[in-house]
């Protein structure tokens, strides 16, 4: 009875115990059927992700050159170095060869390398031929890392025209700012499978898509142009004692920038430190009422529309009345009979006005739509600003501003379009869209050659008619023989006008200060170049006679030196 009641006890025993072991393994099964076929594909993912990653490959920023190939902005290297104490064998040495390149502290480095640190920072930015040296030590335990970083050559010489790329790697402003996707280029990725260990184990060349090298960019900006204008702007803000300036120098027939200069400046290579005020071009953002170089598109319009003849008289009683307001001459004097480019030459307001209220708004206004005014120019500048240039119809315009208008008051104008809009007279009534790149150079990575695209000239519209080009060229250079004589050139005939503004503010116009400017060509009937010069608020005269023409004239002699033109009596005897 004993016997068969333990044999029945250990039976269920055994049924409980097989039971549980059942159980038990129905679990794993299940488990194993979750993990191997169920979760199998998130599972995968997991451990592909924790051994497999995939990086960036950054691409390699273009550079810009002048038109003569100079470098004006490219990526150089700078190295981070640090080192690891623990790996060090040799800590006396390393720390006098550390020690005297680094610029650091022997005693206390050769104490740190005899430390049981696992990584110590030694220095950051370290110039990239140095860097090259240190990591060619190959010493173990040094660790050198290369940080591409962006280099400006020139320093302050071009830095309004070139902008600067900041630390995201982004350019901002000038040519930096407005090519910046062209110049950054495409970067790539890279699948890097690493072991337990974090070791890379080499993958197959198609998990690696190279990146695409930026665009270089060939300006036309002449380097040597450009120190001649930055130069004279900055002497001629010293003698006059202005605040600040800017000077354009441009081919009138192609629309090609050949300088771009504005002071104050900013160094590139240190924008953080800069001015904040100092980073946007001046020549592009920077507006202001032009003053009498604005007569230059009044007379051409009235020319072209038969309005006016160069010989046709008028009688100026020193004051005339737009729109219920009274507009002066700047001398406040009545000059009676004069002809219309005696009028130019006098730079009478008072016929201006007569000249644009002879047209009317309708037809004024439009000539001055043609010659840009109101709208961008298309400058392959970052940060341009559009002007601003009230139409009739507007809520904000009103009878008077048709007088005033036409002799640039009430009217605001960056430096760019006022050069472009008077270029269309130097180049037969044709306005051409303002360009400083001339080529984009790419390298081909199937040739492995540069393929390079030219930007050809754009003519945007013919804002008057060649003839009226001409004759108005003409009656320019009348101004400046008879009025504008600082900017004379003996042997040359300079076509130009002077532009004294006065400055609005809150409470009108500012009884003193000027901003004065100068615009002229040569040589006038076959022009070579076109310079805008522009000075803001100069103390030692407030008029454009005795400060802007003759800092045009100072930089226009050094250009027909530059490129060769000979005066006008050989030059046509010539031809």
């Amino acid at each position: 009875m004993d016997t068969e009641k333990t044999v029945d006890l250990d039976f269920r025993r055994l049924t409980v115990l097989g039971l549980c072991l059942t159980f038990g393994l129905a679990i794993v099964v299940a488990q194993l059927i979750r993990y191997q076929v169920l979760m199998h594909s998130d599972l995968k993912q997991v451990a592909e992700e924790q051994r497999e990653r995939t990086t960036d490959l950054p691409s390699v920023r273009g550079y810009i050159a002048d038109a003569n190939g100079r470098i004006l902005a490219m990526n150089t290297n700078r190295w981070d170095i640090s080192v690891s104490p623990v790996l060090i064998t040799d800590p006396a040495y390393l720390a006098s060869v550390l020690a005297s390149a680094l610029a650091l502290d022997g005693a206390r480095l050769r104490v740190d390398l005899r430390s049981d640190k696992a990584w110590l920072p030694l220095a950051q930015g370290v110039p990239q031929k140095l860097g090259e040296a240190i990591a060619g030590l190959q010493i173990h335990g040094i660790i050198c890392k290369p940080q591409s970083t962006r280099n400006y050559p020139m320093s302050d010489l071009v830095s309004h025209a070139t902008g600067f790329v900041n630390h995201t790697g982004n350019g901002f402003y000038g040519v930096e700012g407005y090519y910046n996707p062209a110049l950054k280029g495409l970067s790539g990725t890279k699948l890097i499978e690493i072991d337990p260990f974090g070791i890379p184990i080499p993958r197959p060349i198609e998990d690696y898509n190279p990146p695409e090298p930026g665009a270089n960019l060939i300006l036309t900006l002449d380097l040597n142009i450009q120190y001649i204008a930055e130069t004279e702007l900055s002497s001629a803000i010293d003698q006059f004692k202005a605040e600040s300036g800017t000077v354009i120098v441009m081919d009138p027939k192609t629309g090609a920038l050949l300088a771009v200069a504005s002071l104050p400046s900013f160094d590139p290579n240190q924008f953080a430190s800069a001015e904040p005020s100092l980073l946007a071009d001046p020549s592009v953002s920077g507006m202001w009422e032009p003053g009498s170089i604005f007569k230059i598109m009044t007379w051409g319009a009235g020319l072209d529309s038969g309005a006016i003849t160069p010989e046709m008289t008028v009688f100026d009683e020193g004051r005339i009345e737009v729109g219920g307001r009274i507009i002066e001459n700047s001398d406040r004097k009545a000059h009676g009979k004069v002809s219309m480019t005696e009028a130019l030459a006098h730079s009478l307001n008072t016929v201006a006005a007569y000249v644009s209220t002879t047209m009317g708004k309708d037809q004024f206004y439009n000539y001055l739509r043609r010659f840009g005014f109101g709208n961008l120019t298309g400058v392959d500048l970052a940060s341009e600003g559009p002007g601003r240039m009230k139409l009739p119809g507007d809520s904000d315009w009103f009878p008077s501003e048709l007088g005033t208008n036409s002799f640039g008051q009430g009217i605001a104008a960056t430096p760019m379009q006022m050069i472009t809009a008077v270029a269309a007279v130097a180049n037969q009534g044709i306005l051409m869209r303002p360009h400083i790149v001339q080529q984009r150079v790419i390298e081909d990575r199937a040739s492995r050659r540069p393929r390079v695209t030219a930007v050809e000239p754009v003519a945007v519209r013919a804002a008057i008619s060649a003839e009226a080009a001409a004759t108005l060229t003409d009656m320019l250079v009348e101004v400046v023989e008879r009025e504008a004589t600082k900017a004379r050139i003996r042997g040359y005939r300079i076509a130009g006008k002077t532009g004294t503004a006065q400055i609005p503010t809150a409470v009108g116009y500012h009884p003193t200060d000027t901003i004065v400017s100068f615009v002229g060509y040569a040589p006038a009937d076959d022009p070579v170049f076109i310079i805008l010069v522009k000075l803001d608020r100069p103390k030692a005269s407030r008029w454009a006679a005795h400060t802007a023409a003759p800092a045009f004239r100072a930089i226009a002699q050094r250009l027909l030196v530059y490129r060769q033109i000979p005066p006008d009596e050989i030059r046509l005897a010539q031809h």
